[in-house]
């Protein structure tokens, strides 16, 4: 049906799958559960509304539920911060409210730039909507990949994630960062649904990558912030380096990434090496 948002519909289904009945309080009646999760009615009575209700709203028809009954949908769904700001973002795409829109080329101000290049001990890089790489400081590149190096449509975190090899063999934890990476993007997709680069993307990965278009097809979301990346580099060894997340004033779709690691650790020793390791290549450039 030409009217029916698949997004809204997918997502729903998956998160009343995931849902538990002993701890939304939901008393036994004898039955057996064919399939794992809550039933669309039990949704409709933890949320206050009626079977038929949800039953339309979760086949993607059009409505427009009032912030109370999103809200309460979201509490018998027992969804997260991240999953009910998801929720909105497509309820909106139902309701044709307006995306934002962000430009094709995405660019980083001066004095970002010279933000990144003064953070000499800390890799740090920005990211754009699409993940897209804006912009690197040295330790980055040398850290996870030169992506100066790389054509311009190629610098996309998530497409260097999926498609380079050396970044599967970079990524101790490859697996968890890359499905990070997938519920991100479609966190990203779902606020843009008619971004064409994002659906590109999207298409790309989707056909090159049995990985991301099995995680892409369980319609999970995630937003980054914080956490740890579990690195095996091929010049300084293994090393853990903790990120927080920075999203900057005025460029509300660029999000600046700082790796850290803990004084004093095996995985501080291994970037001071890196530093010292990329100096001379700094150096002779400048001179």
């Amino acid at each position: 049906m030409a009217d029916t948002n698949k997004e809204l519909a997918d997502f729903l289904k998956r998160a009343r799958s995931q849902g538990d009945p002993l701890r939304a309080g939901l008393p036994t009646d004898g039955r057996v559960r064919r399939v794992p999760g809550l039933r669309r009615e039990e949704v409709a009575l933890l949320a206050g509304v009626s079977t038929d209700y949800y039953t339309r709203l979760e086949q993607g028809r059009k409505i427009t539920p009032s912030p109370g009954v999103l809200d309460a949908i979201a509490r018998a769904l027992d969804l997260d911060a991240i999953s009910r700001a998801h929720l909105q973002n497509l309820i909106g795409t139902t309701t044709a409210r307006p995306s934002r829109t962000t430009p094709s080329v995405q660019r980083v101000r001066p004095g970002l730039h010279q933000l990144l290049d003064a953070l000499e001990s800390q890799p740090a890089m920005i990211l754009g909507l699409r993940m897209d790489i804006l912009a690197s400081n040295p330790l980055a590149r040398a850290l996870f990949s030169d992506f100066d190096a790389l054509k311009p449509k190629h610098r996309n975190y998530a497409r260097w994630l999926f498609l380079d090899s050396a970044a599967h063999e970079l990524f101790i934890d490859w697996d968890a960062q890359a499905r990070a990476a997938v519920e991100s993007l479609r966190f990203a997709a779902a606020g843009h649904p008619d971004d064409r680069l994002i659906i590109e993307l999207v298409d790309e990965l989707a056909q090159r990558s049995g990985d991301f278009r099995r995680w892409w097809a369980e319609h999970r979301v995630y937003q980054r912030t914080f956490g740890t990346k579990r690195l095996r580099h091929p010049i300084v060894g293994e090393l853990s380096v903790d990120y927080e997340t920075l999203t900057l004033p005025g460029d509300p779709d660029q999000t600046l990434f700082i790796y850290t690691t803990e004084p004093a650790t095996t995985s501080r020793q291994a970037l001071d090496l890196l530093v010292s390791w990329i100096q001379p290549a700094a150096t002779s450039r400048a001179e």
